[in-house]
């Protein structure tokens, strides 16, 4: 078995490589951002036969005789590779195009990349896709093709789950960055504090499960990741550590029968507690029901939110003014229902415009 792998140099992407090696899987492709130095690392040990990276500018520090640029460079990479499995772990809107090509090819695609269902979720062909994120893979463990009442995912809180609500207003991109359980990249942390994250997960539970009949609550210590409700009144909890090679392995392998990751240890864990996710701490919580009934509409959350982070970020909105940016977009453009992906495409970009031109509540402070 060969896989491509986009994202290599992400947490996802380590996982990844990791998994493969150990079950013997075969690198055919590498795709990376802006860490050549770990890429190089990555080529060295996997010998892929193609390598594509974000940026033009990078292509001669890549120790590779095949290095593709850019978008069509990922692209051309999933077109022209023999393997029947893609591994998508970009991040952010950036993935969407990938997991279209791949499936339109027929290939399986083992999916990290949350944006592509959120934006794209009615286009794409869910046959294909298996989830690698810890929450979906929680609720496919445990329904079992058993008929469910409701699905439900936790959610850690974030980096601001005990901070006063009326510090939140002044907190800065460095604090939004501190989440509470464990290190990944800026853009899910920071959608992690908004809860934007559990959002998104919630669509992707959407597509994938075809429900509405699912919600999220806060379960501080991460180690359940989902729950299921079965229509004869019981319900299920997932329990495993935080490490995502357990759905790597599924993902790939489709059955796992040795042990990846250690047991959880009940008389260390101690209780949990479950607590709701509320509007007040997390604004973007009052639009749950009604994307979920109007799951089309992630495109224009998706493309808000990408942009009003880039405005925290630049320190030109304020941490509650990322939320007024997406729900201001999401109110504007909540008559579109995109009919194709050029729809979503050309909606993309005009939820982007009106979204820079917003101040974010700037001028509230």
């Amino acid at each position: 078995m060969s896989i491509v792998l986009l994202g290599s140099t992400g947490s996802i992407g380590v996982n990844t490589l990791i998994i493969a090696k150990r079950y013997g899987i075969q690198i055919e492709a590498l795709v990376a951002g802006n860490n050549i130095d770990l890429l190089n690392e990555q080529i060295a040990r996997h010998q892929p036969k193609m390598v594509a990276i974000a940026n033009e500018h990078d292509r001669h520090r890549v120790n590779h005789p095949d290095v593709r640029c850019g978008a069509e460079g990922i692209l051309s990479v999933i077109e022209e590779s023999q393997s029947q499995t893609v591994v998508n772990a970009l991040v952010g809107y950036a993935g969407l195009v990938p997991t279209l090509k791949a499936t339109s090819l027929g290939k399986k695609v083992a999916l990290a990349n949350k944006e592509s269902l959120v934006v794209g979720g009615a286009f794409i062909d869910m046959s294909l896709i298996t989830p690698i994120d810890s929450e979906h893979f929680g609720l496919w463990y445990l329904m079992n093709e058993r008929p469910f009442s409701k699905l439900y995912i936790t959610a850690s809180g974030g980096a601001f789950r005990d901070w006063e609500i009326n510090k939140m207003k002044d907190a800065t991109f460095a604090d939004a960055l501190k989440h509470p359980n464990w290190s990944m990249g800026n853009k899910i942390t920071i959608d992690s504090a908004t809860m934007t994250n559990k959002l998104f997960e919630l669509l992707e539970a959407k597509w994938l499960f075809g429900t509405s009949d699912i919600d999220a609550v806060i379960e501080k210590k991460s180690i359940i990741h989902a729950l299921a409700e079965f229509k004869d009144g019981s319900t299920t909890a997932h329990f495993a550590g935080v490490d995502m090679k357990l759905p790597i392995a599924f993902a790939l392998r489709e059955k796992v029968e040795e042990q990846i990751l250690p047991p959880v240890n009940l008389l260390e864990m101690g209780s949990l507690e479950f607590l709701p996710i509320t509007a007040e701490r997390y604004p973007i919580w009052q639009i749950k029901t009604h994307i979920l009934a109007n799951p089309h509409l992630g495109v224009v959350v998706n493309a808000a939110n990408e942009i009003a982070i880039e405005k925290f970020q630049k320190e030109q909105c304020s941490f509650f003014g990322m939320s007024d940016i997406v729900l201001d977009a999401y109110k504007h453009f909540e008559d579109v229902k995109p009919q194709s992906i050029e729809d979503i495409i050309e909606i993309d970009r005009e939820v982007r415009h009106f979204a820079q031109m917003s101040n974010g509540g700037m001028s509230n402070e």
